[in-house]
């Protein structure tokens, strides 16, 4: 907005000085000379202030992400970049911490970024976009599910869907593709995005048949199950819904296989990721874990796969949901200063709007609270890989 203000303002004193002092040019070239001035100044680059983890307990989530992110601006500056000026990305390690994203948010915000990516998981999320309303910056949130980040903040979005969606859409799954009639869940009382998920999948559950006959919980530091799961198993559920992260993922599927319980793992977006940390003796207790994720590795489509190769090429690796929504997240602001041919905040976000964007992660127009509508697959893990198994919407 500045930078807008700042270019008209150099038109006109141009336009003024040319026409004060004669300079022997009609008023169209002054005109002309005019608009030369203001691309001139708008030849500036555009910059992408981005929020995540590079370091700490979260990083892998933060890193692939920040890949996703550098392969699209890579990709829109090869191209010629937006509005004829180059993407610039500013990028902050946050280190999944909330104090931490909102000290950078405030960096990036006396800096004059056009936009701010971030942050990648939820408090953070919550924690910069609560800070950012009075200011107006355009955000966008790739990963952050916490259903409270974009509550009443009318210049915050999401690329992904929120912790109660998914909590629905594997209700949904269990009841209709699992046949599921018993289910328990095992949540980290101290989290959010496992209570999110917990509580909507509950509520879901109920309402499609499915009686839940255990809701167990654990703290934050905790790595030890065996208390909970065993009064789990006692009640013989068909599936367990364990809503958290990776590393915790792996443990409670290890603790699951130690005890011979015969009951079918689901989880949510955080179990992407469980892959790159498992080691040798834990693979086998992932096998056969259903997972909602954003996108596939094996979806067919052609801006799938061309994603897909230009990231491997990039990295050396297959790029995570977490990358695929950093990457969209880019062309959702480009998309949006095109159709708004502005980079100023309040164009920008009615642009954002209005988008409707056919990304790597699915067909996105946002809804209420500037969340987005799209569907959700659901991944499976067979030899130490993941597989798409199926979409699913909630009815």
């Amino acid at each position: 907005m500045k930078k807008k203000l700042l270019s008209l303002l150099l038109a006109a004193i141009m336009i003024f000085t040319l026409a004060a002092c004669g300079g022997g040019s009609t008023d169209n070239d002054s005109a002309e000379e005019a608009d030369e001035a203001v691309t001139d100044s708008d030849g500036e680059t555009i910059k992408i202030g981005q929020i995540g983890p590079q370091t700490g307990e979260v990083a892998v989530y933060g890193i692939t992400a920040l890949q996703g992110i550098e392969l699209a601006i890579e990709e829109i500056n090869a191209d010629g970049g937006v509005l004829g000026r180059q993407l610039e990305l500013i990028s902050e390690d946050d280190k999944g911490d909330p104090t931490e994203a909102v000290t950078l948010y405030n960096k990036l915000a006396d800096e004059n970024v056009d936009a701010i990516i971030g942050a990648i998981t939820s408090k953070p999320s919550d924690a910069i976009a609560t800070n950012s309303t009075e200011d107006g910056i355009p955000i966008i949130t790739p990963t952050g599910t916490m259903a409270s980040i974009t509550e009443g903040k009318d210049n915050v979005f999401r690329t992904c869907y929120i912790d109660p969606y998914q909590g629905e859409i594997l209700a949904q799954f269990a009841a209709d593709s699992l046949n599921a009639t018993k289910a328990a869940v095992l949540r980290n009382t101290s989290d959010d995005y496992s209570n999110g998920v917990a509580d909507a999948f509950i509520a879901k559950a109920e309402e499609l048949g499915i009686e839940i006959v255990g809701d167990e919980g654990y703290g934050a530091d905790d790595v030890d199950f065996a208390v909970q799961l065993t009064n789990i198993s006692q009640n013989n559920p068909e599936v367990l819904l364990v809503p958290e992260y990776y590393e915790k993922d792996v443990l409670i599927a290890k603790q699951v296989q130690d005890l011979g319980m015969d009951v079918q793992i689901i989880g949510p977006d955080g179990w992407d990721g469980v892959l790159d940390v498992v080691d040798a003796d834990s693979l086998e207790s992932l096998e056969g874990v259903y997972f909602a994720n954003h996108y596939s590795l094996d979806d067919e489509s052609e801006i799938v796969q061309n994603f897909v190769t230009n990231y491997s090429d990039a990295y050396g690796e297959n790029p995570s949901a977490f990358a695929a929504l950093g990457y969209d997240t880019v062309y959702l602001l480009k998309a949006a200063w095109e159709d708004a041919d502005s980079t100023d905040y309040e164009a920008t976000i009615e642009a954002l709007k209005g988008i409707e964007l056919e990304g790597v992660t699915g067909n996105l127009v946002f809804g209420e609270n500037n969340n987005p509508i799209k569907a959700s697959s659901i991944i499976v893990i067979e030899d130490g890989a993941y597989k798409f198994h199926e979409s699913i919407i909630v009815e």
